[in-house]
């Protein structure tokens, strides 16, 4: 049977994977900093994702290595790029694909959907890093040090996930009050639900012609904000009235939380249309449809109903 080591294991897109890869009857290694991954069935390591000689351990008799590592913003110029080059080196002497988790920061001020061909032209510090990061990872394959994959999303929402569209959005929603938007709710998106990033990742993975390229996952057809406050409002069995906050209303918290700051320099995404054109992927693996907003907001919505414990409103006005 073969090996897919999974590092990063504990977050929304790691764990999401894992469930996924054994769902597929595969053979898991959940790599996380503290090994206490408790998804039954797993191999669980705590390990270092950027301390290349114990990644080279971990991914020994690998078929497929997936870095899902997301770190806190504030570590990630000191974690990500030592992690890449560790996770490169293991899956190169493991003769394994390394499949790399990415986003759609790099793509900048946008027009229309976008594509795997959108040029790169990121408008903010942290889309340039990822550039760097996806321009890292690819020219890695090209050199011949590892074979290599990245499959993209855009705004992720689902069990377990860190987003615009968990906490202060179903959290609050779940727990009685007012859901936040950041941006225009009435512009076009595509959020991605977790599983599917995650089922995208691991297809990509397991099919070489895939291989050496950037893959946008399953998207559902653009919804919008509201529309999207209003299915979960449905789900929830009342209306529910979003507090919608424009970037420019981030400004006075800026100055005091540099994570706000680091963040808050994403919200044009939300400003402009927000469309992910995952056309590629869908004909390269016909009938792969993405999740219906419906059924991802329901699983959405369980979760959080299950897991109240973890719910962290926000000090923002009810």
């Amino acid at each position: 049977m073969s090996v897919h080591v999974v590092v990063g294991a504990t977050g929304g897109t790691g764990s999401a994977l894992v469930r996924e890869l054994l769902g597929r009857g595969e053979k898991v290694r959940a790599v996380s900093r503290r090994g206490d991954c408790a998804i039954q069935g797993v191999e669980a390591i705590a390990a270092d994702a950027s301390d290349a000689a114990r990644m080279r351990e971990v991914c020994v008799g690998a078929t497929a290595v997936y870095n899902c590592v997301n770190p806190p913003f504030e570590q990630w110029r000191a974690v990500y790029p030592e992690a890449i080059r560790a996770l490169v080196a293991a899956a190169g002497a493991a003769g394994a694909v390394l499949a790399f988790a990415d986003d759609t920061w790099m793509y900048g001020r946008v027009n229309g959907p976008m594509t795997e061909q959108t040029p790169v032209r990121p408008v903010t510090e942290l889309g340039v890093f990822r550039a760097w990061l996806a321009e890292m990872t690819m020219a890695a394959h090209y050199r011949g040090d590892a074979q290599v994959v990245i499959a993209r999303a855009g705004e992720l929402y689902g069990p377990n996930v860190e987003s615009v569209l968990g906490q202060n959005l179903f959290g609050r929603a779940v727990v009685g009050r007012r859901p936040i938007w950041f941006g225009n709710p009435d512009l076009p998106l595509t959020p991605t639900y977790i599983g599917d990033f995650a089922r995208g990742l691991a297809t990509v993975a397991a099919d070489p012609q895939a291989w050496g390229q950037v893959w946008h996952v399953p998207h559902a057809a653009p919804t919008t904000g509201r529309e999207l406050v209003g299915r979960l409002g449905q789900r929830l069995g009342r209306p529910l009235k979003p507090l919608v906050v424009s970037a420019a209303m981030t400004k006075p918290l800026k100055a005091v939380s540099p994570v706000v700051r680091i963040g808050a320099s994403l919200l044009y995404q939300f400003e402009q249309p927000f469309v992910v054109d995952s056309g590629k992927y869908l004909a390269a693996h016909e009938g792969d449809a993405a999740t219906s907003y419906v059924d991802g907001i329901d699983r959405t919505v369980t979760w959080y109903q299950e897991n109240r414990n973890l719910i962290r409103p926000s000090a923002l006005p009810r």
